[in-house]
């Protein structure tokens, strides 16, 4: 892992003569300044190589998909993991981590559950459990060990497969389920049980 801070000069050439890719997102500073509750400063990382699993988990969730925009849910989770992972690595102590309000969380775990089959914005659910995304997105993950945006996705995939073991079509379930469309849907299901959602159906019927 390779961190480079605003404004500072690089080449951005390859190391080797084989070359290199890269993909690349620029985040607004301000907005990892208010996903580390309380800090008022960015985490400076003084040494700027270093192994993080949990950071290298999260760029590739960010990175696995730049054809669409992510919705609300998934940016909130993503920057207050990026944010609470250069803090790991910085020069100075970050933010301690403050009590969970499980009241807050389970509110907002049941309203995902009750509109599952439509898009939930980060302003409903801070209006639903009275705290602002970033500290819902991480209080949410403590207490539950997933994000709001994988929870709601995951209840959706329930919706759908209960829709296609019930007969209906690829269409249908993506659509009932809430999904934006069938290649939504396709690509999230196979992401999570790591076969197509018509390849389930084929093994369900035929068992």
């Amino acid at each position: 892992m390779i961190v480079l801070h605003p404004d500072e000069v690089h080449d951005g050439a390859a190391g080797t003569d084989d070359g290199l890719r890269y993909r690349m997102l620029y985040l607004p500073p301000e907005s990892l300044i208010d996903a580390a509750d309380g800090a008022q400063r960015l985490p400076f990382v003084a040494n700027p190589v270093f192994a993080d699993e949990a950071f290298k988990q999260s760029l590739a969730e960010a990175l696995q998909n730049l054809e669409t925009e992510p919705d609300d849910l998934l940016l909130d989770d993503l920057i207050a993991r990026f944010a609470a992972s250069l803090w790991r690595h910085a020069d100075a102590a970050g933010p301690r981590a403050g009590r969970i309000d499980r009241n807050a969380v389970l509110r907002c775990r049941d309203y995902l559950h009750a509109n599952s089959n439509r898009t939930v914005t980060s302003e409903e659910l801070e209006e639903i459990g009275g705290l602002d995304r970033y500290t819902l997105a991480r209080q949410f993950r403590a207490l539950l060990g997933t994000s709001p945006h994988r929870y709601l996705v995951m209840r959706r995939l329930d919706r759908a497969k209960a829709r296609l073991a019930s007969g209906g079509s690829l269409a249908d379930a993506a659509f009932e389920a809430g999904f934006a469309d069938q290649s939504h849907f396709t690509r999230h299901f196979k992401n999570t049980f790591g076969m197509t959602p018509g390849r389930w159906v084929l093994l369900s019927r035929s068992a």
